[in-house]
C-alpha cells in the first residue's frame, strides 16, 4: 500500500510458511484458515495496488466475515484505504469507523495503538476543515451586508486574513497526512528504479512502474550534457545502480552510483582524459540545512544530484543497494 509520508504501516506481507510445515499441518482447520486468510489478504492487497479501492475493500470486508481472528487486522487495513489521498472515493467517517470499531472489538489487538493514532490525526483534520467551512459561511454573508460600510469592510478582509491562514493551516494538516497515508503504504515496499530527469530537475522513486514520490533537484553547475571527464562539474546521463552509501557524508547522507560505466570509461579514454567519479545522490552540505527547498533554485552541485535532507533520508529507506539508477538529459 501506497501514500500518500510519518509511524509506517501498509498491507503487510505475509509469512511464508516452509514446505515441511505445510504438509504437517495440512490437516489442521485452524492453519488451513490462516492459509486462506493470508491468501485473501494478498488479494486485497493487490486490488488495492491496482487502485481499485472498492474492490480491495469487499475483499478485507469478507476477511472479517470469514476469519474472525484475523479481523482486527482487517479492519485496519479498511481504515487506511479509506483514508488515502489517492482514494477517489475517500472516506474519513467510514475510516474512523473502522477504526473505532477495531478498538472497541479487539481491545487487546497489536493494531489498537495505531489506530488510536490515526483517529487522533483524521479527528483533527476533519475539525480543522468544519472551522473553515463555517469562516467561509460568515464571510459569504459578510458580503451581501457590506454594501459600502467601511468599518464592515474592515472585518471582512481581518476575516479573510484569518481564513486563509486557517487554510494553509489545513492544507499543512492535509499534506501531513497524506504523508502518514503513503508512509503507511509503502513501508514494506521497495524501490527498483530512481528516474532523473535533468532538464526537468526532477527525481522519481518507481516500484513496479508506478511512481511513488516525486522530488525536486539541484545538479552539477554545468548541467548540460553527460559528464566527461573530472572536475567538469556535469552530472552524468545513463544508467547505472545505487553501490553503495554513506551515513557520514559531508552532504548529511549520500547515496554513491555506480558511475563511470564502461560507455564513460571509453569516452573518457578516447578523451585523453580521466572520467571522474564519487558521484552521489546527497542532502544538504551539513551545517546548510536551514536552506531546505530553496537549494533546488540553483545548480550548485559538483556533478551530483541533491535533494533535502529530509528528502534523501527518505529515498535512503525505499531504495536498496542495487537499485537502478537512470539518468536521462
Amino acid at each position: 500500500m501506497r501514500k500518500s509520508g510519518i509511524i509506517h504501516i501498509g498491507p503487510f506481507k505475509f509469512c511464508v510458511f516452509l514446505m515441511l510445515t505445510l504438509i504437517l499441518l495440512s490437516r489442521c482447520s485452524h492453519f488451513n484458515d490462516a492459509r486462506w486468510s493470508n491468501t485473501t489478504f494478498a488479494e486485497a492487497n493487490d486490488l488495492f495496488h491496482q487502485g481499485r479501492y472498492v474492490a480491495s475493500l469487499d475483499k478485507y470486508s469478507e476477511i472479517t466475515e470469514k476469519y474472525p481472528a484475523k479481523a482486527d487486522r482487517a479492519l485496519f487495513e479498511m481504515g487506511i484505504v479509506y483514508a488515502h489521498p489517492r482514494n477517489g472515493q475517500k472516506d474519513y467517517q467510514k475510516s474512523l469507523e473502522c477504526f473505532q470499531k477495531l478498538i472497541e472489538e479487539y481491545p487487546g489487538s497489536e493494531y489498537r495503538q495505531n489506530s488510536e493514532m490515526m483517529i487522533f490525526n483524521i479527528r483533527n483534520v476533519v475539525l480543522k476543515d468544519q472551522t473553515i467551512t463555517a469562516q467561509q459561511m460568515q464571510i459569504e454573508m459578510l458580503r451581501h451586508d457590506v454594501q459600502g460600510k467601511e468599518n464592515e469592510i474592515v472585518t471582512l478582509k481581518k476575516n479573510m486574513e484569518a481564513s486563509e491562514k486557517s487554510m494553509e493551516a489545513f492544507e499543512k494538516s492535509m499534506e501531513a497526512l497524506d504523508q502518514k497515508i503513503f508512509d503507511y503504504a509503502t513501508q514494506k515496499r521497495s524501490v527498483d528504479t530512481i528516474l532523473i530527469e535533468k532538464s526537468a530537475r526532477r527525481l522519481m522513486v518507481i516500484s513496479q512502474g508506478e511512481v511513488l514520490k516525486t522530488y525536486k533537484i539541484a545538479l552539477g553547475g554545468n548541467p548540460i550534457g553527460p559528464k566527461e571527464r573530472q572536475g567538469d562539474n556535469k552530472t552524468p546521463e545513463g544508467t547505472y545502480v545505487i553501490d553503495a552509501r554513506n551515513r557520514d557524508s559531508q552532504y548529511h547522507l549520500s547515496l554513491h552510483i555506480s558511475y563511470p560505466n564502461e560507455r564513460d570509461k571509453n569516452r573518457a579514454k578516447e578523451l585523453g582524459v580521466s572520467p571522474g567519479g564519487d558521484i552521489m545522490i546527497h542532502g544538504i552540505k551539513n551545517g546548510s540545512s536551514w536552506v531546505g527547498d530553496a537549494h533546488a533554485e540553483v545548480d550548485w552541485t559538483k556533478g551530483c544530484i541533491a535533494v533535502t535532507n529530509e528528502e534523501i533520508e527518505e529515498i535512503a529507506k525505499l531504495a536498496p543497494n542495487g537499485t537502478i539508477v537512470e539518468i536521462r538529459p
